[in-house]
């Protein structure tokens, strides 16, 4: 089959029925309420916000009570059709076909938004029933499950998803120690004065910093788990929650040859090296950044929603600042780019950092804020170079 043949009534197909998935599909129905979508997602397709899920215990939140509809409700909603617990196996760019298993599925034009999985760790010992990795919301019923009546949490990792873990748990009343190499918490985000005030934060509302040391081994004791780290220390704990990390989908891609490199390659208008396949959200590298936060998803969903229905439009990054939802110590940080040479300039009291990434020549290029400077961020942006204009 040739791009030519493809049938005229072939739908948008959408893999992915995540924020970056369900707000593509909101987008495009504000342009055409018509146009045919099938939505295939191999999860259960309740539509949910993912960065409430390191908030579920502060918020006492089960998995149903995060969950804002059914797949049902926003197929109803978007007059779309969802195929839910479906798995996409192959991808053939040619024919303009995906394939379940033997069935061949058409499609006009079709949108990678399968997002990113986590980076699952190696310990040695016979525990990893009881290491969970919360990722989406059925990740977050099953640790919700096996958290119930547990007291003590150990969190592998200290980035961002670890520090809000930390945060939520401590607030729902567990004993958190947090295991991370590095001399620092949020090491790629954070410069050091900024990231000891969110650890000093923490440590206050009782969680333990074990900075340094790497899990080598996790066993079964009893109910719970003993973690031996890399210095010799044994940790005891009811549960484990890994958090070392997201790296975007890339094996369905790979397989059907289109170009990788961190995420799947696309230009400005999210078109992969393959005809009429688009990426967006946290599986896409969007003309080299790869961005794993919700602004520039929302911002990529606005204009892949244009260019599907008739008005080619590149996506334009102004600044794209992150909040760390550490409630004890707020954080609003926008990361200088890799390559900008430059150095912080820090003002300290407390918790309160103001950390400016600075060039030469005085422009900012970057920021960090803590406690009560994050009141700052407004006018900070407005110095801030874009990312992608």
């Amino acid at each position: 089959m040739t791009t030519d043949t493809v049938p005229d009534k072939a739908p948008i197909v959408v893999i992915g029925s995540g924020l970056a998935g369900y707000n593509l599909v909101k987008e495009l129905r504000k342009l055409d309420a018509d146009q045919p979508v099938l939505m295939i997602t191999a999860d259960d397709g309740r539509s949910y916000s993912k960065p409430m899920l390191s908030t579920g215990f502060s918020k006492d939140k089960s998995a149903d009570q995060l969950a804002m509809a059914s797949a049902a409700d926003m197929a109803d909603q978007l007059n779309i059709v969802i195929r839910t617990n479906t798995r996409v196996t192959n991808i053939d760019a040619a024919a303009h076909r995906v394939f379940i298993g033997e069935e061949p599925v058409p499609y006009s034009k079709l949108v990678l938004a399968w997002g990113a999985g986590v980076i699952r760790p190696r310990p040695e010992g016979d525990a990893d029933e009881r290491i969970f990795s919360i990722n989406d919301l059925q990740d977050y019923t099953r640790f919700r499950a096996a958290a119930e009546g547990k007291k003590k949490v150990l969190v592998m990792g200290a980035g961002l998803i670890g520090m809000e873990y930390a945060n939520d748990l401590a607030n729902g009343g567990f004993e958190v120690d947090v295991v991370a190499p590095g001399d620092q918490v949020l090491p790629s985000l954070l410069p050091k004065a900024a990231a000891d005030a969110v650890q000093s934060g923490l440590e206050e509302l009782g969680v333990r910093f074990h900075t340094g040391p790497l899990v080598t081994r996790i066993v079964k004791q009893g109910d719970g788990v003993v973690a031996t780290l890399s210095n010799g220390e044994d940790i005891s704990a009811d549960l484990v929650v890994s958090a070392i990390g997201l790296r975007p989908r890339l094996d369905l891609a790979v397989k059907a040859g289109l170009q990788v490199n961190h995420g799947v390659v696309t230009d400005r208008r999210l078109q992969t090296s393959a005809e009429d396949i688009y990426a967006l959200g946290d599986c896409a590298e969007i003309n080299g950044h790869v961005l794993l936060y919700v602004m520039p998803l929302m911002t990529s969903a606005r204009a892949l929603a244009k260019t599907l229905t008739g008005s080619a439009t590149e996506v334009v990054f102004g600044p794209m600042p992150v909040t760390v939802k550490t409630p004890v110590v707020p954080v609003v940080v926008a990361p200088p780019a890799d390559e900008n040479a430059g150095q912080w300039h820090i003002e300290a009291d407390g918790k309160d950092v103001q950390a400016e990434f600075r060039a030469e020549n005085g422009d900012l290029l970057g920021y960090a804020l803590t406690g009560a400077r994050v009141m700052n961020k407004v006018a900070l942006n407005k110095a801030l170079p874009a990312i992608m204009p």
